[in-house]
């Protein structure tokens, strides 16, 4: 990449000083990750005689991750928690495209009142009482419907993804529409083909979202069976493992619980960082696409 000719070349001083910042900061987020993996791969003696925080392990062993997995509690929570963000994910990125597409077209009956009303959410979101008075009116109690329904739209998401589709050129629609193309024709054929960069954004945003949460879990879900990962992973840490399996709970707070709570940690976080990747790419081709077309 040529630099532009009106930018000058930074001195070496500076250089210096960027290539100091980068580093410091790649340290500051990589030595927590480093101090988390470590502990949990570490063994009950050397947890205990270094206070419950390990740099390096001296010896790797994968006991804790052993014990979480063989009473279950985590395999199951964590197959609810990829289900859940599955399912949300879909659900959202259909209804915030749909109804960002609908909003941001001009002449759409009673547009602006929908529109007035998101936005009215997004300035005043609704209490933890009220949002549990609808959800129990509902019925939806200790369901995973729960754990969607409620914040299948996010009003930030819908607005950002409204913008993008009006900046659409309107010569688009215009010859879809003399080709004799609907809205949902156009939609799925002009639309999103130009929108893959916003949608990856917002999908990530709701899969993240989704996966990261646990409030929701423990404020709707009565059975802590069905808690996803993130619940669990609040137990582990907080209460020291103390979960509805006793005999995993015990075994536990027994040996090592730093290093027991570190491996669910890094349980939570494998999926999230496996996918980031793969959708970090197909971030920079939307956007790239999207310059050259405009």
């Amino acid at each position: 990449m040529t630099r532009p000719a009106w930018q000058p070349k930074p001195t070496p001083p500076v250089q210096a000083l960027k290539a100091i910042t980068l580093i410091v900061i790649v340290i500051v987020v990589l030595a927590p990750l480093l101090v988390v993996i470590s502990t949990s791969l570490a063994g009950t003696e050397e947890v205990i005689a270094k206070g419950g925080w390990v740099v390096w392990p001296d010896h790797i062993t994968f006991a804790a991750y052993r014990q979480v997995l063989s009473g279950g509690v985590v395999t199951r929570a964590t197959v609810v928690s990829v289900l859940v963000t599955v399912v949300g994910t879909a659900l959202s990125l259909l209804c915030t495209v749909t109804l960002a597409y609908a909003l941001a077209r001009p002449g759409v009956f009673g547009g602006r009142a929908v529109l007035l009303l998101v936005l009215f959410t997004f300035l005043f979101p609704p209490g933890i009482i009220p949002g549990y008075l609808v959800v129990q009116n509902i019925g939806l109690l200790n369901s995973y419907w729960a754990l969607i329904l409620p914040v299948l739209v996010n009003a930030f998401n819908l607005v950002v993804m409204r913008g993008f589709f009006q900046g659409i050129p309107s010569e688009l629609y215009e010859a879809a529409r003399i080709d004799g193309a609907g809205d949902i024709r156009i939609l799925v054929r002009i639309v999103l083909p130009l929108s893959k960069a916003v949608v990856a954004v917002v999908g990530l945003f709701y899969a993240v979202s989704y996966w990261n949460s646990f409030f929701n879990a423990i404020l709707y879900l009565n059975d802590s069976a069905k808690w996803p990962v993130q619940a669990v992973l609040q137990q582990y840490v907080t209460q020291g493992a103390q979960l509805a399996d006793a005999s995993v709970a015990e075994q536990a707070t027994r040996n090592a619980p730093h290093s027991i709570q570190m491996a669910v940690v890094v349980l939570a976080l494998i999926p999230i960082v496996c996918v980031y990747p793969f959708i970090q790419r197909h971030f920079v081709k939307g956007v790239m696409t999207g310059a050259i077309k405009g």
